[in-house]
């Protein structure tokens, strides 16, 4: 796992009073402030549509019964109607829905004008917005996007093209745990904003969490894994080096912010 999300993701969609995506991802707000982008979200939506729609069967009986791709079609609109994204959630919600959740991590990179475009259009629809923003040791959270990457170029090998994204604004983004929590804080009001460790998410943090949202969490298993990087590569020393050199503006913030809270496991 890169930062725990799809653990969050299907928890949260397992407590009550909680309506979560299909999608889990929904990728709006970063389609709309997509300077940061990794890939273009949009397109990704009308391929993921297409997909559904060349499936075996009925094309309209599976439409009619298949969630995801009930899905799929809300985020095709979300493309050029800001309202489909409320009606997609809204389609969700039953008598005893509290919470809507979007678990996209790539929200993060979106900037203080994307914060500020998701509180407005949120408070327009009379939501008010609560912030999971996860912190993972920085090194090992590059690394596993790193990992990740292959997925979406088969071409890029980390253990040799690393170096070539250490410069990248997409790939550090993700990384700029200052930038994002300054941007966060001057948007909202920092009791709306929670701030949690990776390492003590599956102890204490998804309490945490739910008691923010005034929901009652269920019994959790701290030992499920989900959509964990396909590839598994050790960091090489001389790169977790190059990796802990370029990020220690961000451990220095980290330790300054959070003092004696930086688990002990991070590479200090």
């Amino acid at each position: 796992m890169k930062a725990a999300t799809s653990w969050v993701y299907a928890h949260l969609s397992e407590t009550p009073g909680v309506a979560v995506s299909p999608l889990k991802e929904v990728q709006f707000f970063n389609s709309r402030f997509s300077a940061n982008a990794i890939f273009n979200v949009d397109l990704l939506a009308l391929k993921r549509l297409a997909y559904h729609i060349s499936r075996s069967g009925d094309p309209v009986a599976n439409l009619r019964n298949r969630p995801a791709f009930q899905a799929s079609v809300d985020r095709a609109r979300m493309i050029f109607d800001d309202n489909a994204y409320f009606e997609h959630f809204a389609s969700l919600a039953s008598h005893d829905t509290r919470v809507f959740a979007d678990l996209t991590p790539a929200y993060a990179g979106i900037g203080e004008a994307g914060f500020e475009f998701m509180r407005r259009i949120c408070a327009s629809q009379d939501m008010t917005v609560k912030i999971l923003f996860i912190l993972r040791d920085p090194v090992d959270r590059l690394w596993s996007h790193l990992r990740f990457l292959p997925q979406l170029d088969p071409n890029f090998d980390p253990l040799q093209d690393w170096e070539s994204r250490l410069g990248d604004p997409a790939t550090m983004v993700r990384s700029d745990y200052r930038g994002t929590i300054e941007a966060m804080e001057r948007v909202f009001p920092k009791e709306d904003v929670l701030t949690l460790f990776y390492e003590e998410l599956f102890d204490r943090g998804f309490g945490q969490l739910c008691s923010l949202l005034g929901l009652v969490p269920r019994t959790i298993d701290k030992d499920r894994r989900f959509n964990e990087t396909e590839r598994k590569l050790p960091l090489p020393d001389h790169v977790g080096e190059a990796l802990r050199a370029k990020l220690e503006n961000q451990y220095a913030f980290c330790r300054e912010r959070f003092g004696p809270a930086v688990p002990a496991l991070w590479r200090h």
